[in-house]
């Protein structure tokens, strides 16, 4: 399914369905491929965005979890967005954060799945000399239960981000700056309803890290899902939906 682009200022993103508006967030090396089961299947009910988070538009000073995060505040303002529902995978969830931290008002939900913010084994660990493909291939294969979910076309995208030196130094500024902005201290500020589905054998963000979310947002519930890994919405989309469908409709009703 391909999805039109749109255009505002100097923000791209995508916008589908009407109602309340359900922002997704992506991660490091995340694309509209990562959602696209989440947005066909809540495009019913919701008016489904995501914005492209400039990760690697931004000067390397702003090139930070707050940095993005303040880029996500400017375009909610832009488009006027109220009662948000904001879900975010990997960094994308850790940007989501940030940002409800200084800006709680408008949004109504949170949503992480695989999230940073407390503690990450990221591809910042270590880089390949550039060019190093099957390193890509296995980094990429870490992010799933099922190796196979790391196709050509997905190996192939997070490939062409490491051909280019500026971004490579780009993303090891956004890894590093995700590891020193721990937000364990600021966690029981956030009031919103808050829902944590986790993959059980996430190595990237391991389950205990979902624990420790649950321990420390006051208003949370947390879902683990059986073989699967970084990014649920993406493996096991049909559960992933369910849980944050159901999620969702019980607030409604409430």
């Amino acid at each position: 399914m391909e999805y039109k682009l749109q255009q505002q200022d100097k923000f791209t993103f995508i916008e589908e369905g009407e109602g309340q508006p359900l922002i997704l967030l992506h991660g490091l090396f995340g694309a509209l491929s990562n959602f696209k089961d989440l947005i066909e299947y809540f495009k019913k009910d919701y008016k489904v965005v995501v914005p492209m988070l400039p990760l690697f538009e931004l000067d390397i000073f702003h090139t930070t979890v707050g940095g993005l995060a303040k880029h996500v505040h400017k375009f909610i303002e832009l488009r006027g967005y109220k009662n948000i529902h904001l879900l975010g995978n990997s960094l994308g969830g850790h940007v989501g954060l940030v940002h409800i931290l200084k800006h709680p008002e408008n949004i109504a939900t949170l949503t992480l799945t695989g999230s940073s913010g407390l503690f990450e084994n990221g591809m910042g660990d270590s880089y390949p000399k550039r060019g190093d493909k099957e390193y890509i291939r296995k980094k990429t294969e870490v992010t799933f239960y099922d190796p196979k979910m790391a196709t050509e076309e997905l190996v192939d995208e997070v490939f062409e981000i490491t051909t280019s030196r500026l971004k490579v130094i780009k993303v090891l500024a956004l890894a590093k700056s995700a590891i020193r902005n721990n937000l364990g201290e600021e966690l029981n500020q956030i009031k919103i309803p808050t829902l944590l589905i986790w993959g059980n054998n996430d190595i990237i963000t391991p389950p205990f890290v979902a624990e420790e979310f649950k321990k420390l947002i006051p208003n949370s519930e947390l879902h683990f899902i059986d073989k699967c890994g970084h990014a649920p919405m993406m493996e096991v989309p049909d559960e992933f939906n369910l849980i944050l469908g159901n999620f969702l409709k019980n607030l409604t009703v409430a």
